[in-house]
């Protein structure tokens, strides 16, 4: 003699590994080609099918037998499968600008690069004295510590910066007439 879904869920809601077991064979089919309906892909209908699979145990303490396990089975879809739209839904809502965000960020990271790399090069074009402070000053030394590491006072240091500048300036111009 065959035993009912409704003996096999209640036996399931109880810890019985086989119970459960023989149910989700009897019913797995159906409620996979039931989730394929409710989604239209394959590959979700899988996915919401295993979901529905995993939560089943948990999920049967409170089946009640007042309608066939069938019929609360795909109530337990058609629960999962709304609330796979909404996380969808709510997902799509939060990422929205992110595409357009992620594209300024890489192109301001771009043009820093590129303006790092031009400095870089221009500043190989100074001399050796203003080279030299100005790697210290942009790497945040204070000008009382670049003149402590040159060997200068805080003046030169100033000074050297205001000539770096004004190299830098003439670089640039001179490139841009190109």
């Amino acid at each position: 003699m065959m035993t009912s879904d409704e003996d096999l869920a209640a036996a399931a809601a109880s810890g019985d590994g086989a119970a459960f077991a023989s149910l989700l064979d009897r019913h797995y089919d159906r409620l996979f080609a039931f989730c394929f309906r409710l989604t239209g892909s394959r590959s979700e209908a899988e996915d919401l099918t295993q979901d529905i699979c995993a939560a089943l145990p948990a999920k049967l303490g409170s089946y009640q037998a007042r309608a066939k396990v069938t019929t609360w089975l795909y109530r337990v879809a058609v629960n999962a499968a709304h609330d796979q739209r909404r996380k969808r839904a709510t997902y799509a809502k939060a990422t929205t600008g992110w595409g357009d965000w992620e594209i300024n960020r890489v192109a301001a990271h771009q043009e820093t690069a590129d303006q790092i790399d031009w400095l870089t090069a221009a500043m190989n074009q100074l001399n050796e004295d203003l080279r030299d402070t100005l790697a210290l000053v942009l790497d945040e030394m204070t000008h009382a510590q670049a003149a402590e590491i040159l060997g200068v006072s805080e003046g030169t240091i100033s000074w050297r910066i205001s000539e770096a500048k004004k190299a830098l300036r003439a670089i640039k111009t001179q490139e841009d007439a190109l």
